[in-house]
């Protein structure tokens, strides 16, 4: 088994989900009491989450890349980045260390292509949403047709995100926001939403649509699983 590095605390919430995920999954397929050969890597959120509303991302890459020089020092085969927001940095991280990053996106955007389909919504921060690092490459190196809320809508689902997801929160109101938000993108033709946020599966399920959701956190743990394993 080699050892999956995470880079985690963005939120906590949404880290303890991977770490729950990922041994779960390796418990799945290995059986007895095997577990997930791991290391993580927690940064203090407070900080970052200042950092990225000051735009300051050439002060958020040097601490990606301490992170995941940690990680390497401490014997990592592999880097996860438990966050869809800070991929924006994924360059970075990945030029700083000799180990490969698994991008969040290419899972996710394999798992879209296999299930034949090609219009997606896309709900995450406003950095995910709104900037090109993200939607970008669903389409560019996988040919996906990306469509987000409007303007309106886009301020909603960040708000929740970081005032209240990332503290743990999930609250009826905001559910039933964002299933109105993602019935929206639906009806301008989405065939699936993307989860592009590691915190949205804490509120919102299969449930609360009528197309498929793509869950980003527990794709990209079950691939760091397939890539820990892959030599096994």
């Amino acid at each position: 088994m080699q050892t999956i590095g995470l880079i985690g605390g963005m939120s906590w919430e949404s880290s303890a989900e991977y770490y729950r995920i990922i041994n779960q999954e390796v418990n799945r397929r290995l059986g007895g009491v095997h577990s997930a050969q791991c290391l993580m890597w927690s940064v203090d959120f407070d900080a970052i989450k200042r950092l990225q509303h000051d735009g300051e991302w050439d002060r958020l890459a040097e601490a990606m890349q301490e992170a995941a020089l940690r990680l390497e020092r401490g014997g990592a085969s592999f880097i996860v980045l438990c966050t869809n927001t800070m991929h924006r940095l994924a360059d970075a991280i990945s030029s700083a260390v000799s180990i490969p990053l698994l991008h969040i996106a290419d899972p996710t955007a394999e798992k879209i292509k296999a299930a034949g389909l090609r219009r997606v919504g896309l709900l995450g921060t406003a950095f995910t949403m709104e900037q090109d690092f993200y939607k970008g490459r669903l389409r560019g190196s996988h040919g996906l047709d990306v469509i987000v809320p409007d303007e309106d809508d886009r301020r909603i689902v960040h708000e929740i995100i970081y005032k209240e997801l990332v503290l743990g929160h999930a609250r009826p109101d905001s559910r039933q926001a964002y299933r109105e938000i993602i019935a929206r993108l639906i009806e301008r033709g989405a065939q699936a939403v993307i989860l592009g946020c590691t915190e949205i599966m804490l509120l919102v399920s299969e449930e609360d649509s009528a197309v498929p959701l793509f869950d980003t956190t527990t794709i990209h743990a079950v691939a760091a699983v397939d890539w820990a394993l892959k030599s096994a």
